[in-house]
């Protein structure tokens, strides 16, 4: 039996399974998120060279703190790279496991500036505040996340099982959080009865969360995590079945989910290390989880804690198009190209919030947009308190402001469509100022002064943030491409909604 309740089936795939799963494989490389020979190979190179880099560092490091001899430490990858669902352009996660010697200044400090001497290494930043302290940086054109996390240990060996909760003794919460990233990819692999399969369905649930905009750990959505979780708890009801089945019974399932029933992959248990540990029972803050997926090791915790009642309600709903989207699939009145066509955001509302971000180089633009893309979900949440707004939705994507409209020749955008009470809009649907009597305003200067309050080891001259109101026939200056094609989309499914309807009269 693997996970927390027995199979819902053992059957073994029927030909039309094995067919069906096909077809998904050929819509999958269409796509291009099956990754190439050559992109492997430079990812495997590119990590050598930082396993070399790190090693150099501990070594320096070490005989700084007056320990000669060889003490081992390494570079260990985790999330998509290490399961191996990841695309070309993806970036690689990654952590430095060092001895006790090490400190986490160190690596903040001297290791920083170590790879900032680096020609192939560009955009090196660090995030040393967040809740899991990480080094951001590119790699000969990679993206690279790298964590750091300090043993009770004299020495590291490269063998070491990171699975050993014993390791996680006398450590520091960020340490073991860091260290997490490595033991819950590792454990979700041995947790699943079928990796192939399971690979496949995750690269293809993942495709489909992207293109739908709510794949975002940090902006109220799921994470890469959230979505292995998911899709292994559904390789472990179904342990025979294909790729095909596998991502029907994904959305079956959680289309019908009760939250915040949690989902488990195993029991969770404690040990005498005296971490934390999810539970609703015992911890008030827990209770408030909506949409609670619980990570399968030791100190278990919610891998979905940034949901938000909005996130979430927008979550269901795309899992409910997804279970509609596979019946037409499965009775063969649609393909998978469908799945996988990107969601409707700019026709779907009437008004829109623009947030954009300005910085004097691409560097510092890099670095900033990633502090304001951070906080704001609670952008997203204090709207909501206004009792005017129903539904905030941030669209995780990032956009180029027209030049007409940027201060700066460096600038991103986001976009948040939002979903206002009628009562309170109807008379402004086709009034110029008609956001005046949304008063909005206190929650985004509120925002505002917030992000920059909280930025000050971030703020670099000309970094600044802007809110403005938008309604939807303002979006052509800013997207045209994108109403177009969600236009001809919509024009297409009513086409053949009234094609469809028409062959039913003619029927009867």
């Amino acid at each position: 039996m693997y996970g927390m309740t027995s199979a819902i089936s053992n059957a073994l795939p029927s030909e039309i399974d094995v067919q069906l799963t096909k077809s998904l494989e050929d819509a999958l490389t269409s796509e291009k998120v099956f990754t190439t020979k050559e992109d492997l190979t430079q990812r495997l190179e590119v990590l050598s060279f930082l396993n070399t880099l790190v090693k150099e560092w501990i070594k320096d490091t070490s005989q700084a703190h007056n320990i000669p001899e060889n003490v081992g430490g390494l570079v260990c990858t985790f999330g998509s790279f290490r399961i191996g669902v990841y695309h070309q352009g993806a970036d690689i996660d990654t952590i430095v496991i060092v001895p006790r010697h090490i400190n986490r200044s160190d690596f903040f400090t001297s290791f920083y500036q170590k790879l900032k001497t680096q020609s192939f290494i560009t955009n090196v930043r660090a995030v040393e505040e967040a809740f899991v302290p990480v080094i951001k940086m590119l790699v000969q054109g990679i993206e690279i996340d790298m964590l750091f996390a300090r043993l009770s240990l004299k020495e590291v060996p490269e063998n070491i099982d990171l699975q050993r909760d014993e390791l996680l003794r006398n450590l520091d919460p960020k340490c073991v959080r860091s260290l997490n990233g490595c033991r819950v990819t590792d454990s979700i692999l041995r947790l699943v009865p079928n990796k192939e399969e399971f690979k496949k369905t995750l690269i293809a649930i993942k495709l489909w969360a992207k293109r739908h905009r709510i794949y975002s750990n940090s902006l109220g959505y799921l994470g890469g995590v959230s979505w292995a979780m998911l899709v292994a708890r559904i390789c472990q009801l179904y342990p025979n079945a294909v790729a095909a089945t596998l991502v029907h019974k994904f959305f079956l399932i959680f289309s019908r989910w009760k939250w915040p029933q949690p989902v488990l992959l195993q029991s969770t248990y404690t040990t005498n290390l005296g971490y934390p540990v999810w539970d609703p029972r015992i911890n008030v803050a827990d209770r408030e989880h909506v949409m609670p997926i619980i990570t399968p090791v030791y100190p278990s915790q919610n891998s979905t804690f940034n949901v938000t009642r909005s996130t979430l309600s927008i979550i269901k709903e795309e899992f409910k198009l997804g279970q509609d989207i596979m019946g037409e699939i499965l009775t063969g009145e649609s393909t998978w190209s469908k799945l996988f066509q990107p969601s409707k955001f700019f026709t779907k509302y009437k008004y829109f919030l623009s947030i954009v971000v300005h910085a004097n180089t691409e560097e510092e633009l890099v670095e900033w947009r990633g502090f304001v893309e951070s906080k704001l979900r609670h952008l997203s949440t204090s709207l909501e308190f206004s009792k005017i707004v129903l539904r905030s939705h941030i669209n995780p994507d990032t956009f180029t402001p027209p030049s007409s409209s940027s201060r700066t020749s460096h600038a991103s955008m986001w976009f948040v469509g939002l979903d206002v009470s009628r009562a309170k809009s109807q008379q402004d649907d086709e009034s110029v100022d008609g956001f005046v009597q949304l008063d909005l305003t206190n929650h985004i200067r509120a925002f505002c002064m917030q992000v920059k309050k909280k930025s000050q080891s971030t703020f670099r001259p000309g970094m600044d943030i802007e809110v403005n109101h938008l309604k939807r026939k303002e979006l052509k200056n800013y997207v045209p491409e994108e109403l177009r094609r969600e236009k001809q989309i919509s024009s297409t499914v009513g086409s053949k909604l009234l094609a469809r309807l028409s062959a039913e009269r003619a029927g009867n």
